[in-house]
């Protein structure tokens, strides 16, 4: 229980030095809150009579719909942003220290993701203000909001999964950076922004396949319809495998980093 006490410690440590890093830096913060915040207003702005097409779900404005997407893309721009600055820790030597230190190696990797699954929990708090705000409805109360903010925040520490063991593959910041386009490439092609039902193929195809596309119908769900088990269901088994997979990669990484030092 000793040993367990303080790798908790580590990872808790580990996971405060990374949020206090994302603040710290405009380049990391700006992506998660900015632009997500930007593009929400641009699109609940210029694209607000969209909820009148034929086959849009039933919703009370644009913004109630959106919100799912936006905290969406908050959240897989942190795991990105979560990346990019483990990977400048290998970068500046300060990851080599701690392999160094009497500590289990994964905790390091733990308290990276630690640090990305809180700012995911920022990233939701933060957008559903804003739609109370500007007078979106929750329409699962309380515990719909809890809900949503769950799901955002353990998919945070599963795309974080996957951006740690890039940056410790890799060892570069820039390589992380590159991935950014690619991240809102997944993002665009999941229903995260637009109902699944008005796509044209092929996107529609790849939207019904993609994990994200489970993942935003089970956080939006409780926003604008209230909470309903079987999104609930399919959004964390889509999440448990992002969490598997990011983790395999991770060790796999982790390995390597260990090797090559």
């Amino acid at each position: 229980m000793s040993d367990l006490a303080a790798t908790g410690r580590v990872v808790r440590a580990l996971g405060a030095r990374s949020i206090r890093q994302t603040f710290r830096r405009p380049q990391l913060i700006s992506p998660i809150v900015v632009f997500p915040t930007l593009l929400l207003a641009i699109q609940t702005g210029g694209a607000g009579a969209g909820i009148e097409l034929p086959g849009f779900p039933p919703v009370q404005s644009f913004l109630q719909f959106m919100l799912a997407g936006s905290m969406m893309q908050s959240m897989m721009l942190a795991g990105n942003s979560g990346g990019i600055a483990f990977a400048v820790d290998i970068e500046m030597g300060f990851t080599d220290r701690l392999f160094a230190a009497p500590i289990p190696r994964f905790a390091i990797v733990l308290g990276r993701l630690a640090g990305t699954a809180a700012l995911g929990l920022f990233a939701s708090i933060w957008f559903l203000a804003i739609g109370l705000i500007f007078g979106a409805d929750i329409e699962g109360g309380v515990p719909g909001a809890l809900l949503a903010m769950a799901l955002i925040t353990a998919s945070a520490l599963a795309v974080g999964g996957i951006g740690a063991a890039i940056a410790l593959q890799t060892g570069s910041a820039s390589v992380v950076q590159g991935l950014f386009p690619l991240v809102l490439v997944v993002l665009f092609l999941s229903s995260a922004f637009f109902p699944q039902a008005l796509m044209v193929e092929p996107a529609r195809t790849i939207a019904e396949y993609n994990p994200f596309s489970f993942i935003v119908e089970g956080v939006r769900g409780p926003i604008i319809a209230g909470v309903d088990l079987t999104q609930t269901l399919e959004a964390v088994t889509a999440i448990a495998g992002i969490i598997a997979l990011g983790l395999v990669l991770s060790a796999r990484a982790l390995k390597h980093r260990l090797r090559v030092g």
